[in-house]
């Protein structure tokens, strides 16, 4: 990863405290779906919204991000609190998770469609994937203004066709546009024990 990556996203965090980062709303939304325990990971975490629900749910939790300054602070964040969250820095593009290692992956704002199949292998069976981020029909400016890191409509669901969908929404620019949740699409799939191919 290029240096000027580093400096970009250390400069935006530098100032920013951990203790006001959010999880995305899928999680958030859906965290009663989260296994008892397990592994988990928060990729391009930032500073760890995801991953402190994650962690403060009770799951071995890792967040990976390109930014030293952002995994140092919340580094510290779960010393303080005891939480079981290691933060490490990580160019996921060039290092994705290895096959079968998480019960739990998260990724909010963060598209990189060729790492998808790692992924999808990562999980564990019956391990979830919870994934939100911004799309090409949009109300406003809010995210990338590239259209390749937005999704086309119904993308999301094709990128994880592999895995059972759990819950999906994506609403468009259709109806009351000033009502719903716009500019975004979520997804949780898991993954399921294939069955035995059948023998001719």
């Amino acid at each position: 990863m290029p240096d000027s990556m580093h400096e970009k996203w250390d400069t935006r965090y530098r100032d920013a405290d951990v203790s006001e980062a959010r999880p995305c709303r899928v999680l958030a939304e859906f965290a009663h779906l989260l296994p008892e325990r397990g592994r988990a990971l928060d990729l391009a975490a930032g500073l760890g919204g995801n991953a402190k629900l994650l962690a403060e749910a009770g799951l071995d939790t890792e967040a990976w991000d390109i930014s030293p300054v952002a995994v140092e602070k919340l580094n510290e964040y779960a010393r303080t609190r005891g939480l079981p969250l290691e933060a490490v820095v990580r160019d996921v593009e060039n290092a994705p998770p290895v096959e079968h290692s998480f019960d739990v992956i998260v990724v909010s704002r963060f598209l990189e469609r060729p790492l998808v199949p790692a992924l999808i292998g990562a999980l564990r069976p019956g391990g979830l994937v919870f994934y939100e981020t911004f799309t090409r029909e949009k109300v406003d400016e809010t995210g990338p203004s590239n259209p390749d890191f937005r999704l086309a409509p119904n993308e999301l669901l094709t990128l994880f066709s592999p895995l059972r969908l759990v819950a999906y929404r994506e609403e468009g620019v259709i109806g009351d546009t000033g009502r719903g949740w716009r500019n975004e699409a979520m997804l949780i799939g898991m993954k399921v024990d294939q069955p035995p191919p059948l023998k001719g």
